[in-house]
């Protein structure tokens, strides 16, 4: 099997928990590390919590990295009230029992792109590591083989009425990143909102009770949370970040086009907004492939699948 690299930039973060373990049970994908940004909770938790997910999946031989404690120019604002104050709340999971890497984050990004040319960088928080990455070696964006991130919307936010909570929380990173000119993927709200694990999904991770299935339960069996005006009133709740690694193994299952794409860090009004020309109106020259849609059914059933195996 010819399996695909991937670099993880990630803020765990429930929904970074559930895509980590999806990774790692698939062999299609080789993680070659895993590097931690302030985001969803501080840094002081998203790196101690990769590792604490990497050690319940039995998978100590990934390195993992703390990045940036805070955006490039702003203050951090996280979303400790959606993931609880640990990052994972629902999953109480043990010290981890190695310690994180010496290396930064964003050094270590550059050390792997710089030595070889097939990676896919996945980061699904606040793009804070990458831009920094570039910023120092802008010659990577000839070496990244593609970044595929989760972030932004085209119609409507999840922090604001236009921002999405990754681009919100350092939009001036994203900029960075969105103008780079390496290949991009965009996954955004408006396919990460048409999935949603809910009842059904919940009873056949219970049935399969393997580590990742009982981790997810315990995050997302919460039926609280499953009634949103974000979600047309179907009832569940989106894992958002593992769509990322659901585009890598199955691409058939979501459709976009490619688009310009600006961010917004100027406006105290639309801060954090993608402005997605999605119908070519501004003459810009596409810079992002964006995905607006998914097959919902598919993509959940693969998630549960792979989610069983460990």
């Amino acid at each position: 099997m010819t399996r695909t690299p991937i670099l993880i930039d990630c803020d765990p973060g429930q929904d970074d928990a559930v895509m980590l373990m999806l990774a790692m049970n698939s062999p299609e994908l080789e993680i070659v590390g895993i590097t931690a940004v302030g985001g969803n909770v501080p840094l002081a938790r998203t790196g101690p919590n990769a590792l604490r997910i990497c050690e319940l999946m039995g998978r100590r031989d990934i390195p993992v990295f703390a990045g940036c404690d805070q955006p490039l120019v702003r203050p951090l604002v996280t979303a400790a009230h959606v993931h609880g104050e640990s990052g994972l709340h629902g999953l109480d999971l043990p010290l981890p029992t190695r310690p994180l890497e010496r290396m930064h984050g964003a050094d270590f990004i550059v050390d792997r792109l710089r030595a070889r040319d097939d990676v896919v960088l996945c980061p699904i928080g606040p793009l804070t590591n990458v831009a920094l990455a570039l910023i120092k070696a802008p010659e990577i964006t000839r070496r990244v083989r593609r970044i595929v991130l989760m972030g932004g919307a085209i119609h409507g936010g999840n922090v604001t009425s236009v921002a999405e909570y990754n681009i919100y929380a350092d939009p001036d990173a994203a900029a960075v990143v969105f103008s780079c000119g390496a290949p991009i993927t965009m996954i955004g709200l408006d396919c990460t909102h048409q999935a949603l694990i809910g009842p059904s999904e919940i009873a056949a991770l219970k049935a399969a009770g393997s580590v990742a299935a009982m981790a997810t339960v315990a995050m997302f069996d919460t039926p609280a949370r499953w009634r949103s005006p974000h979600y047309g009133g179907r009832i569940g709740y989106p894992v958002h970040d593992a769509s990322v690694i659901g585009h890598l193994l199955a691409p058939d299952l979501f459709s976009g086009r490619d688009c310009h794409v600006a961010v917004e860090t100027g406006s105290a009004l639309t801060l954090g907004q993608t402005v997605v020309d999605w119908h070519g109106k501004h003459g810009g020259k596409p810079n992002v492939h964006v995905i607006r849609d998914v097959n919902a059914s598919m993509f959940l059933a693969q998630l549960v699948q792979r989610l069983s195996r460990s």
